[in-house]
């Protein structure tokens, strides 16, 4: 994993040029890339939140919110956030207090580091991660963690319950997240993020992945469903499942540390809608980005001389690269809201039974149908 981000570090570079040792151009660059993660986490759930209400607002037919803020009740979750951070914070009696605490902040660092691996444009990022979608699923599973110590730390039998379901279900699911994406990877021969949309540009779209092989409309529904399971969306929103366990394992969380669940879950909706985008869906490309780079190029930044230049010729290009990867994950997010409040939740025994008897054995026959049939065309 490179250090630093590559555009926050050359914009850094000319700007203080030879003022600055290499080191603390490295950190800036860092804390900038930390910065901007924990800034996309932030207004993703504030959007999220909003957008939530009023994709459910629709389906029942009705408005959501209307007023806070003028059009569209646009600031009703800044209203939240704040009335959130000014509620006490709440310990239960004879719970684990360290734990307690903890568990949120756990669950939210996991899910910020696996965010370190979303790319904004090509050549803006956190960090280019070789390994980049084994990274994401590696550091979104110990999300788990943080659920399971929050329900065992509430001395709550209800959030007892709702952190042993997730368990169960994070386990169920891991299995067929991963395996269903190995469709992709094996199409792509990377698991970088970047590397993978580079793969697949091209006009209008001909070259995603999910047109070059049978195999990825299939990998595609199962990577969806399971991605489901694996943020706690509805219909397997079991682990919180309000008219049985109260609120789960969240039910003794009041004030900042409750939004911060929130704040994981919708930022871990993004991040696999992202991947799906990546490996699935085109990535950065699509005629607006195709039109962009015919017109004024991509590059970002021009060395001449020894001397390297931001260009702006190559911004617009960055600009529609960037708008097109958050408008596929926003689709993939208002999907998971759509079936949300369309299914109603299954059982928990059914949600077992579909995670190893049939979500589980499908994706592996998609990996080896993917792979012969990669084997044939090559």
């Amino acid at each position: 994993m490179e250090s630093g981000t590559n555009a926050f570090l050359e914009v850094l570079r000319m700007a203080f040029g030879d003022l600055a040792p290499g080191w603390v151009l490295v950190l800036g660059s860092t804390l900038l890339a930390v910065g901007g993660a924990l800034t996309l986490i932030a207004v993703n759930a504030l959007f999220a939140t909003w957008l939530e209400r009023k994709v459910s607002g629709h389906i029942q037919c009705r408005f959501g919110p209307m007023y806070v803020g003028g059009w569209h009740g646009w600031a009703q979750s800044l209203a939240d956030g704040i009335k959130l951070i000014t509620k006490e914070d709440l310990v239960p009696r004879g719970g684990d207090r360290t734990l307690f605490m903890f568990a949120p902040a756990l669950l939210l660092a996991a899910i910020f580091g696996a965010m370190v691996a979303f790319p904004i444009t090509p050549q803006i990022y956190f960090a280019n991660v070789d390994l980049g979608v084994y990274f994401i699923l590696g550091l979104s599973a110990l999300t788990t963690i943080g659920v399971v110590m929050a329900g065992w730390a509430s001395n709550s039998k209800w959030s007892l319950y709702g952190a042993m379901r997730e368990a169960a279900q994070v386990v169920a699911y891991e299995v067929p997240l991963g395996i269903s994406l190995l469709v992709p990877v094996m199409v792509a021969g990377t698991f970088n993020l970047l590397d993978a949309s580079a793969e697949q540009s091209g006009w209008y779209g001909m070259h995603w992945f999910i047109f070059r092989n049978p195999f990825m409309i299939p990998a595609l529904v199962l990577f969806f469903v399971a991605s489901l399971a694996e943020t706690k969306r509805a219909p397997f929103d079991l682990p919180e499942a309000e008219s049985e366990l109260v609120a789960g394992f969240m039910t003794e969380y009041s004030g900042i540390r409750w939004s911060f669940f929130f704040m994981e879950e919708y930022a871990a909706m993004l991040l696999m809608s992202a991947v799906a985008a990546v490996f699935f869906l085109g990535g950065f490309e699509s005629p607006l980005t195709h039109f962009a780079n015919a017109l004024w190029g991509d590059k970002l930044f021009v060395t001449a001389d020894g001397v390297t230049s931001l260009s702006l010729a190559g911004l617009p290009y960055h600009l529609a690269a960037g708008l097109t990867l958050i408008l596929k994950a926003l689709f993939g997010v208002f999907m998971m809201m759509w079936l949300r409040w369309t299914l109603p939740r299954i059982r928990i025994d059914q949600v077992m039974t579909m995670g190893y008897k049939y979500l589980t054995p499908l994706s592996l026959l998609c990996v080896l149908g993917a792979g012969i049939w990669e084997a044939i065309r090559s």
